[in-house]
C-alpha cells in the first residue's frame, strides 16, 4: 500500500486527495483560483492534477533532475506542462502559479525531506522558468489560433466557423498546443475543429516519422583505391575528376547514390553553410548533384542516379549562381558578427548559424532584445563595409596558435585541427577561423538587410537577414507597398500624420458606436427586467433578443445577476445573424434548486445545432440555426416549469 493510500485509510477518507497529504495544497490552489473545491468536477480534476504533479516535479528537481527535451528531464517537463495547461484551461491561471505552491509543499515535508526546503528557492525558480516558457508558447499559439479562426470565419458564410484540421495540427506539432485546448478555444468563439482532418494529419506525421527514421546504406563499391580526395572549391567551381567510390542508400523510401570524387569543387555542408549542388557530366550525360555532405572526412556528393559509365572522366560543375548567393550570405555573417560586437559588446559570441542561397541566420549570446536603434546601427556598419569593397584576405594551413594570435574568432560548434584557415575582411574589423566559401571582396554582397530579430533560448538571440538580389527585392516590395499606401491617402505631404489622423478618427467613431451600443444594451436590460416573471421560487427572465456582439450579451447577464439575487435567466440572442444562447443563474438559485448552467446550455444548444459549456452560474453556446432561437425559448420555459415544481 502506497503512502497516500495508507494516509487515506488511517484518516478514514474516501479519496487520497481528501487526506492531509493533499488538502493543504488543494486549499491553497482553490483559494488562489477563487473557486470552491468540491462543487465542479472539471475544476476539481484540474486542482487534483496540479497538486499531484507539483509534488512529482518538485521532489525530482530537488533530487537533481532538471526539465529537458530528452530522457527523464522530458518526462518532468511533460508532467509540469500538463499541470500548467489544466490551470490555464480550467482555473484561468494566465501567469506562472505552480511555483507558488513550493512553500506549502516544503513545509509539509520539512521533517522527512528537508532537501526540498533547503533548495526551495532553486526549485521554485526552475518551475517558474518552465511555466513562463510554456505560457509564452501558449501565448504564441493563441496568435496562430486567432489567425486560423478568422480564416475559418471568412469562409463560413454565416455558419459556425470550422477551424481546419491542418491549422489545429500546426498548433499541436509546432507550438505544443494540445488539441483539447484548441477545441476549447474554438467553442468559446462558437466555432469547432475539423477533427477528421486533424486525425489524418496526425496519422500522416506518424507514417512520415517512421519513414524518416528508416535509412539503409549499401557497401561502398571501390573504383579507384589509391587516390586521395582533394577539394578545389575555394578556387574554382569546375573540375575534372573520376569517381573513386559509390554506394546506394535508401532514405525516406527513396533510392539515392553517394559518390566520392577524386577532385571535387563541391563544398560539403559544415560551419552552418549548406552543401553545394550542381552536376557532373561525361559522354553527353548529366548527373545532377542534389547535395554535398561530409562523412568520416570524406566529401560525399548525393545523386538520384548513377552515371552510365562509372569509369569516365567527369566534368564537375557547381551551381555557380547558388554558390555565389551562398557566399554573399556567409561573408555577410562575418560582417554581422563584427558589427554585433561593436554595437552590443564583446560578450557577443556565435551560438549557431545557417547560411544558404536565400538568407542567413545567426544565433548569438546576448541577454536582451536588440532594439530597433541597435539593429539600425548594425545594418549601417555592415553596409558601410560592403560599400568599402574590402578585399578577402584568406590564409590557409595556418597553425592554430598563430591564427589565435592574429585575433581570429573561432566559430561555435566547430572543431579545429593543428592547422586552420583564417578569413579576414579588414584586420581591424573581422578575423575568423572558417572553412566556408566567401566573396572575393565585400562589394559583391551588394546590400544587407535584417528581416527579423528574436529570442530562441535563455540568453540567445537570433537574427535573420538577406543580401544582394533578395535584399533588393525585399526593399522594392516594401517601397511599392509604401507607394500604394500613399496613393490610398491621396499622396499627403506627411503620410505618417495622415495615418495617425485616420486611426484617431477610427478610434473616435468606435467609441461613439460603443456608447450607442451600451445605451441600447441599457434599454434592452430595462425591458428584460420589466418582462421578468417573479414567483416564490425566483425571478425568471427567458427572452429572445437582438444584440450587437457577444460582449454585450455577457455584460447584460452579469449586470442582472448582480441586481437580482434569485435570478434564473436564459437569453436567446441573434448576434449579427448568428445564434448564441446564454444561461445565468444566481448563487441562491443554484443552492436551492441544484441547478447547473453548463448542463442546461448543452441541452439548449441542440436547438440551434451548436454546442457550448460553462460554469454552474454562467454558460454560453453558439450554433448554426438562427431559426432555432424560438425553440430555445420554448425549451427554457419548460426548464423553468421544472424548477417551479
Amino acid at each position: 500500500m502506497g503512502f497516500e493510500r495508507l494516509a487515506m485509510a488511517i484518516q478514514g477518507k474516501k479519496s487520497n486527495y481528501d487526506s492531509d497529504v493533499f488538502s493543504p495544497l488543494i486549499d491553497f490552489v482553490a483559494s488562489k483560483a477563487n473557486v470552491v473545491y468540491g462543487q465542479n468536477e472539471q475544476i476539481d480534476v484540474a486542482i487534483r492534477v496540479i497538486v499531484d504533479h507539483v509534488r512529482a516535479v518538485a521532489f525530482t528537481v530537488a533530487d537533481g533532475q532538471l526539465p529537458s527535451n530528452t530522457g527523464a528531464g522530458y518526462v518532468i517537463r511533460r508532467i509540469l506542462r500538463r499541470a500548467v495547461r489544466y490551470g490555464f484551461n480550467y482555473l484561468d491561471f494566465k501567469e506562472p502559479f505552480i511555483y507558488t505552491l513550493l512553500p506549502v509543499l516544503a513545509g509539509q515535508f520539512d521533517d522527512v525531506f528537508p532537501e526540498l526546503a533547503q533548495q526551495q528557492d532553486f526549485v521554485a525558480k526552475v518551475i517558474r522558468e518552465e511555466e513562463t516558457s510554456f505560457l509564452r508558447t501558449l501565448e504564441n499559439g493563441l496568435k496562430i489560433f486567432n489567425d486560423a479562426y478568422h480564416a475559418a470565419k471568412a469562409i463560413s458564410a454565416g455558419d459556425s466557423p470550422v477551424i481546419s484540421g491542418e491549422a489545429a495540427f500546426k498548433l499541436y506539432d509546432t507550438y505544443g498546443f494540445p488539441i483539447d485546448l484548441t477545441q476549447l478555444l474554438a467553442r468559446e468563439r462558437n466555432a469547432s475543429v475539423n477533427m477528421e482532418e486533424f486525425t489524418s494529419q496526425m496519422q500522416t506525421q506518424k507514417e512520415r516519422s517512421r519513414s524518416d527514421a528508416a535509412q539503409e546504406k549499401g557497401d561502398w563499391i571501390i573504383l579507384k583505391d589509391d587516390a586521395e580526395v582533394t577539394f578545389a572549391g575555394y578556387d574554382t567551381c569546375t573540375t575534372n575528376s573520376q569517381i573513386l567510390r559509390y554506394r546506394q542508400i535508401t532514405e525516406k523510401k527513396k533510392i539515392m547514390y553517394q559518390l566520392v570524387l577524386e577532385h571535387t569543387p563541391f563544398y560539403a555542408e559544415s560551419g552552418g553553410q549548406v552543401g553545394d549542388t550542381g552536376y557532373i557530366e561525361a559522354n553527353g550525360e548529366k548527373v545532377i548533384i542534389i547535395d554535398t555532405q561530409r562523412e568520416n572526412q570524406l566529401i560525399i556528393q548525393y545523386a538520384e542516379k548513377l552515371p552510365s559509365d562509372l569509369q569516365a572522366n567527369f566534368l564537375c560543375l557547381v551551381d555557380a549562381s547558388k554558390r555565389q548567393l551562398t557566399e554573399n550570405n556567409h561573408s555577410a555573417t562575418h560582417l554581422l558578427q563584427a558589427a554585433l560586437r561593436q554595437v552590443l559588446g564583446d560578450h557577443v559570441q556565435q551560438r549557431g548559424s545557417l547560411v544558404n542561397d536565400k538568407f542567413l541566420r545567426f544565433d548569438f549570446s546576448h541577454f536582451a532584445k536588440v532594439t530597433a536603434e541597435e539593429l539600425e546601427k548594425i545594418e549601417e556598419i555592415v553596409n558601410a563595409k560592403i560599400r568599402e569593397n574590402v578585399a578577402l584576405d584568406e590564409k590557409r594551413n595556418v597553425p592554430l596558435a598563430e591564427a589565435r594570435s592574429l585575433g581570429a574568432m573561432a566559430l561555435f560548434g566547430e572543431k579545429y585541427g593543428e592547422y586552420v584557415r583564417v578569413i579576414t575582411f579588414d584586420p581591424g574589423y573581422s578575423v575568423e577561423l572558417c572553412g566556408g566559401t566567401h566573396v572575393k571582396s565585400t562589394g559583391q554582397i551588394g546590400l544587407f538587410k535584417i528581416v527579423s530579430e528574436s529570442s530562441i533560448a535563455a540568453g540567445v538571440r537570433r537574427i535573420e537577414a538577406i543580401t544582394a538580389v533578395a535584399a533588393e527585392a525585399y526593399l522594392k516590395e516594401n517601397v511599392n507597398m509604401l507607394n500604394q499606401v500613399r496613393e490610398l491617402f491621396n499622396h499627403p505631404k506627411d503620410l505618417l500624420k495622415a495615418i495617425e489622423s485616420t486611426l484617431e478618427e477610427k478610434n473616435k467613431l468606435a467609441k461613439e458606436i460603443e456608447k450607442i451600443q451600451m445605451a441600447q444594451a441599457g434599454d434592452i436590460k430595462k425591458d428584460l427586467v420589466a418582462k421578468a416573471q417573479k414567483t416564490g421560487n425566483g425571478t425568471f427572465i427567458i427572452e429572445q433578443v437582438q444584440l450587437p456582439n457577444a460582449d454585450t450579451l455577457k455584460k447584460i447577464a452579469f449586470e442582472l445577476k448582480n441586481e437580482i439575487d434569485d435570478l434564473f435567466m436564459v437569453l436567446a440572442a441573434d448576434i449579427e445573424g448568428k445564434p448564441q444562447v446564454a444561461v445565468m443563474i444566481s448563487d441562491k438559485m443554484i443552492a436551492e434548486h441544484h441547478l447547473h448552467a453548463g448542463t442546461m446550455i448543452r441541452d439548449l444548444a441542440k436547438e440551434i445545432n451548436g454546442g457550448g459549456g460553462g460554469q454552474p452560474f454562467y454558460a454560453t453556446a453558439g450554433g448554426k440555426e438562427l431559426s432555432g432561437l424560438r425553440n430555445v425559448v420554448d425549451k427554457a420555459k419548460k426548464l423553468m416549469e421544472d424548477v417551479l415544481v
